[in-house]
């Protein structure tokens, strides 16, 4: 990206650890993309930040606004760009030449996870298998410039109609895979509407009173041509609303006062952006999975592999305090201790499935007759393992499954120091023991602690029934790879919502200090309400269900018969922000070019009913009620729905969809 010798040279100290960062990922059973670093300066790092990672885009006022706002975070909110990696086969990471090489090597292990996830996590490959996304972008890039460039087009009508498509970008259907939408004209749907206004203001210019209306004219008759033609589209509601808008939509001509095609270019630019937040919206699923995962990797080969130096040890833990210290939800810290909780429950459950088939004992007796301190030392890894120097090389047996014959040669011949590299004569299953995450002094005592009910659970679903005569012989077969095992099995076919739903659990949220608050009408502030797992639960995953935005389809695309849409928000406890949806649709009627509607429910507070709850010390039970917005071009309306007329979009409860075999189906 530079020629500057500066970063030349940064370039050469940081080829050994870029090497040895992937080969000590995939000694972790890591399969990340190839990645290719490039070093940039300070003013390069915020632009490829606004740009979402990428060095070009199409010209648009939004990223000037991020480049603003990521220069004065880093000014003044102390904010530090420490990495930006891509999902691209081969990835793109960028090191910024500032940083320290302790920071350098974190964000060299970092960015190897998360080229391992963009590669094998199944919602990554929904958008492409084998994505060229610098490409796609850079072509996109091109085409809206040149439009902006083009003497007959308005350059202010494309950053307008870029506004008016934007407002929407996460309107897509992120649970089925990418696919271009074929254009349906829609000339036909307007002229049966369009007759059908004539016919009305036909009669109306007859100024014919409803008497002799009703003498030459049959009732029946007249209800037949308002009917006729009648459509009624989507059949079911319709997630993908720039998909919808893509096939379905025209623009509003203001000049003639009426509907019309889209041109050309406004509907390859729509279909342009479509394309863009399907590839982006993987990352929007699972940031707490990618971000928790690149964590987890990067530690253990930044301290338990001791990629940090011993001089830059203090300088990795304090960058790794400033990362997990963030303020607010932070998807580091959460998708950290996520991961490190499904392998702690795995690997428990390996040692409580080996004590459960010693004869004698049973799930009902295990805390009488086991003595779990001694089990911590059955479990912990063999200190040949652990502790590789130099001098213990002769000690190591080729042929032993944790040992890499072809590394431990290599290691003897003096090919590579040890003592920086002990990982380089083991295995997979080496490492796994060496690093196994029960012995940890933080985890000391989660074998212990198992729940009878766990027992009961894991010994209803045990199928192997071999038996050992002790403890001692039965944790002599334990499979230290498990733990490991489990978590890229579950890194391959999850995302943020399915991973909170499935391994959010009570001891996760005790042990982590969750809870719940909200704002209470009776104090007016903000308390703590629940320390409950299923609430801190719906909580979190309010958050990340629809990139945490509403969910809204389109449920009808010829509403009224009058060729006006209808979009639908589903509701799900949390109410819209009306002034934002009005704001939206009227964005969205240059998108169909005839009045938008917009059904949701709201929650309504009686003033009374908050002052008695508030002398009761209680909070006031809302209202909820259909609420319908319109905006015809000129002005919105809000009215009032019958309830039967939004009973489709209420939930009786919250309906996260968490279903993830359906939506890879």
């Amino acid at each position: 990206m530079t020629d500057r010798y500066e970063a030349k040279k940064i370039a050469e100290e940081l080829e050994e650890p870029v090497d040895e960062a992937s080969n000590l990922a995939h000694k972790l059973g890591l399969s990340p993309y190839p990645v290719n670093y490039w070093i940039v300066d300070y003013d390069e790092m915020n632009e490829l930040i606004a740009y979402g990672g990428f060095q070009q885009r199409y010209p648009h006022w939004r990223w000037g606004m991020q480049y603003d706002q990521q220069q004065k975070q880093s000014q003044f909110l102390g904010g530090k760009a420490f990495e930006i990696v891509n999902n691209d086969n081969p990835s793109h990471a960028f090191l910024q030449e500032s940083n320290t090489m302790a920071d350098q090597k974190a964000v060299i292990t970092h960015v190897e996870a998360h080229a391992d996830f963009f590669a094998n996590n199944e919602w990554f490959g929904m958008f492409a298998d084998n994505p060229d996304a610098a490409a796609m972008l850079a072509r996109h890039a091109d085409a809206i410039r040149e439009y902006m460039l083009d003497p007959d087009i308005d350059r202010a009508a494309v950053e307008k109609w870029i506004d008016h498509v934007l407002c929407l970008e996460d309107n897509i259907d992120q649970h089925e895979v990418f696919g271009p939408v074929e254009t349906e004209h829609r000339d036909e749907l307007v002229d049966a509407d369009e007759d059908a206004e004539d016919l009305s203001e036909r009669l109306d210019e007859l100024d014919l009173s409803e008497e002799v209306k009703g003498q030459v004219f049959d009732e029946e008759w007249l209800e037949a041509q308002r009917s006729e033609g009648e459509v009624t589209f989507p059949a079911e509601p319709e997630k993908d609303v720039l998909g919808f808008l893509r096939k379905h939509g025209m623009q509003y001509d203001e000049d003639a006062g009426k509907a019309v095609g889209m041109t050309d270019w406004q509907r390859e630019i729509l279909e342009i952006l479509r394309r863009e937040a399907y590839y982006f919206a993987p990352q929007k699923m699972s940031k707490v999975m990618n971000e928790g995962w690149a964590a987890y990797w990067e530690s253990v080969m930044m301290t338990k592999e001791a990629f940090a130096g011993t001089d830059e040890f203090i300088s990795y833990a304090d960058h790794m305090a400033q990362v997990l210290g963030s303020p607010g939800l932070n998807p580091y810290k959460l998708g950290l201790q996520l991961w490190q909780y499904v392998e702690n429950t795995t690997n428990r459950r390996e040692v409580v499935e080996r004590i459960l088939r010693v004869d004698g004992i049973t799930w009902r007796n295990v805390h009488d007759r086991v003595d779990f301190e001694t089990v911590q030392d059955l479990i912990a890894p063999d200190s040949a393992i652990t502790s590789i120097t130099p001098d213990s090389l002769d000690e190591l047996d080729a042929e032993d499954p944790r040992i890499d014959a072809e590394g431990l040669e290599s290691a003897r011949a003096g090919e590579f120091d040890v003592s920086t590299y002990p990982w380089k004569v083991l295995t997979y299953e080496g490492l796994a023991e060496r690093h196994y995450s029960l012995v940890e002094p933080q985890n000391r005592g989660f074998v212990s602690r198992v729940s009878q009910a766990e027992l009961e659970r894991v010994s209803r679903y045990m199928f192997d029934d071999s038996r050992y005569e002790t403890v001692e012989e039965a944790l002599a077969d334990i499979d230290y790879t498990r733990g490991w095992d489990r978590m890229r099995e579950i890194r391959e076919s999850h995302n943020d919502v399915t991973f909170l739903d499935e391994f959010l659990t009570q001891e996760f949220v005790d042990d982590n200090d969750y809870f719940t608050y909200e704002f209470t009408q009776s104090t007016g502030d903000y308390r703590v309400t629940s320390t409950d797992y299923e609430d801190v639960k719906k909580k979190l995953m309010l958050r990340f269900t629809n990139f945490g935005k509403p969910t809204v389809v389109v449920a009808d695309g010829n509403y009224n018969n009058r060729n006006e849409l209808l979009l639908a928000h589903k509701y799900n406890g949390v109410m819209l922000d009306i002034e934002q949806a009005k704001d939206t649709l009227k964005r969205v009627f240059h998108l169909w070019g005839r009045p938008v509607n917009l059904k949701t429910i709201v929650k309504e507070l009686d003033e009374h009913d908050i002052e008695v709850a508030k002398r009761r010390d209680r909070e006031p039970e809302p209202e909820e009620r259909g609420k319908l917005i319109r905006y015809d071009g000129e002005e919105v309306e809000v009215r009032d729905l019958d309830w039967e007329d939004v009973e489709d979009i209420a939930a009786t409860e919250v309906d996260y969809d968490t279903k993830p075999d359906e939506w890879l189906a």
